[in-house]
């Protein structure tokens, strides 16, 4: 027998149906906009200037491996792809096969901004520098349009400006060749002493990376009005933009986000203005590097014209799909819903149908955010965990759900228990992490979101706490308080941190209380909930 009036009951499954139907509704609307191809004014030219060429996008290649060394055939392969649509390559450093590049590159008619890395360690740029000469000197006549002594070393204060000075000139003294030293456009109004010993100024403008970034509509403007600023600095010194572009995938900032629609309009706005204005340009990057993913996140790997394994990875002309491969989450979301319509009553295989493909669209949301995310197997490990504790977390949630709609109360307290604090304590373990050292993390928002949706249901429909004791409380309060922080933190802009927020409101409902409460859960709580996670302290 109920333990709801019928009235009552009546009343939850259909507030149960409802939020069910509207979540999987979002899902299915975002789904769309996925597929959905955008158009896109204007277009990418046949040729462009020059790209960035780093050739460790493929598994297991980085720079960080010092063992690390490419071999011809793979930059052959790369150069005579990247030559179809550049006249230029540029490089960052001459260690591991990269002293191959222009010896390569002019083979296939074009040239190279030969990179010099410069970092903390001086004997390792010494070697550096004489490597870099000795490239020059035995490259073909006109391979090497410049040499940039440097990247970003100022930024990150590896070098004073003193130092990159001596090594400017001694590099253009032994090579007589061009040269360069590249920073974003703060470090060279900074120090002006550094234009002397340069032929033309290389600076970085990436909009995304600005310290108050601004959307993809309104970029362009901030690159051509910083890059103004910059040319009104050093007047009679040619202002050359090294690095340029725009994420496809990982964490918004503010209201810049990252998207492979966003990265296809970018390029075109930069291009036709640097067209407009006669501007020299450089484009970030040629290839996806996985490797960086390690340093920066999902962002971080995300930069390149070519995805990884060099396929494009958007149109250069017509409308944009963001991702023509989401047609897969059909198949999760299907049998998701299939498995959730297994079993139960009418109105229950409905809940368990919607609730499932729910489930399944999640998941592939969830493996779509891993596969752009992770870069060695302890990511996985990560990634994998988390869906596991999803598709845990859903089958036990509609089991208890099931129950609760079929005779009111709910189906093993402890376990439900236990999942909320678990699902509450990672939470606020991640808002932790997201507010104090969030800079290239991501919202995991796909793993949480048919868990704290569980859980809110539950919560309403019980009528009384699912977690008690101060503990939990606490717990509630300081994920709301870290969730809030990571809103303001992102200017109100960000619509991640407003969904991240949801989430943690949703989860610390669990251990909301009211006086009524009683009264709902039958005057005593003796269906409420009970084990050593939430008990009093």
């Amino acid at each position: 027998m109920s333990a709801y009036p019928d009235d009552h009951s009546r009343r939850a499954r259909s507030a149960v149906l409802a939020a069910l139907a509207l979540a999987l509704l979002g899902g299915l609307v975002w789904l769309g906009m996925l597929l959905w191809p955008v158009a896109l004014p204007g277009s990418i030219p046949a040729r462009l200037q020059c790209v960035s060429y780093e050739p460790f996008h493929l598994p297991g290649e980085s720079p960080l491996r010092h063992d690390m060394h490419i071999g011809r055939a793979h930059i052959e392969r790369d150069l005579a792809l990247l030559a179809r649509h550049f006249s230029c390559v540029r490089t960052y450093s001459v260690a591991q096969g990269l002293d191959q590049v222009p010896a390569i590159a002019a083979h296939y008619g074009m040239q190279v901004l030969l990179g010099v890395w410069i970092g903390p360690d001086a004997r390792a740029n010494a070697r550096q520098i004489a490597h870099a000469i000795a490239v020059a000197r035995t490259a073909p006549p006109g391979s090497i349009r410049a040499i940039v002594v440097g990247n970003e070393v100022l930024l990150r204060g590896d070098q004073p400006a003193r130092v990159l000075l001596a090594d400017l000139r001694t590099v253009h003294a032994a090579t007589g060749l061009p040269v360069t030293y590249a920073d974003v456009w703060r470090e060279w109004l900074r120090h002006p002493a550094l234009a002397q010993a340069v032929n033309f100024i290389t600076v970085h403008m990436l909009p995304y990376w600005a310290d108050r970034p601004v959307p993809v509509h309104a970029a362009i403007a901030r690159v051509a009005q910083l890059t103004a600023r910059v040319q009104k600095a050093f007047p009679g010194k040619p202002v050359f933009i090294g690095e340029t572009g725009w994420p496809s995938a990982g964490r918004a900032r503010r209201d810049a986000v990252p998207s492979r629609v966003n990265e296809a309009a970018y390029l075109r706005g930069f291009v036709a203005w640097a067209q407009a204005h006669q501007q020299r340009y450089n484009l970030i990057e040629a290839f996806d590097q996985p490797w960086k993913r390690a340093l920066e996140g999902t962002v971080g790997g995300s930069w390149g014209i070519y995805d990884s394994r060099a396929h494009p990875k958007f149109a250069w002309s017509g409308p944009v799909t963001e991702d023509p491969r989401a047609w897969w989450a059909l198949l999760p979301l299907l049998l998701g819903a299939v498995i959730g319509a297994w079993r139960g009553g009418r109105t229950m295989r409905i809940c368990g149908a919607l609730a499932g493909a729910g489930t399944g669209l999640a998941s592939w949301a969830l493996l779509r955010m891993a596969t752009a995310a992770a870069w060695d197997a302890a990511q996985w490990v990560w990634w994998g965990l988390l869906g596991a504790g999803l598709l845990c977390a859903a089958w036990l949630l509609l089991d208890a759900l099931g129950t609760l709609l079929r005779n009111g109360r709910i189906a093993h307290p402890e376990r439900l228990a236990q999942l909320s604090f678990t699902a509450l304590f990672v939470a606020t373990y991640l808002d932790l992490l997201l507010v104090f050292d969030g800079r290239y993390r991501d919202w995991p928002l796909p793993a949480f979101i048919p868990i704290a949706l569980g859980v809110a249901l539950l919560r309403l429909l019980h009528g009384a706490p699912l977690l008690h004791g101060p503990r939990a409380r606490a717990l509630a309060l300081a994920a709301l308080l870290l969730g809030l922080a990571g809103v303001l933190q992102e200017a109100l802009l960000n619509p991640y941190a407003w969904c991240w927020l949801a989430i943690n409101a949703l989860l610390a409902y669990s251990t909301l209380r009211r006086r009524a409460d009683a009264a709902a859960a039958g005057g005593n709580n003796s269906n409420a909930p009970t084990s050593s996670a939430n008990a009093p302290d």
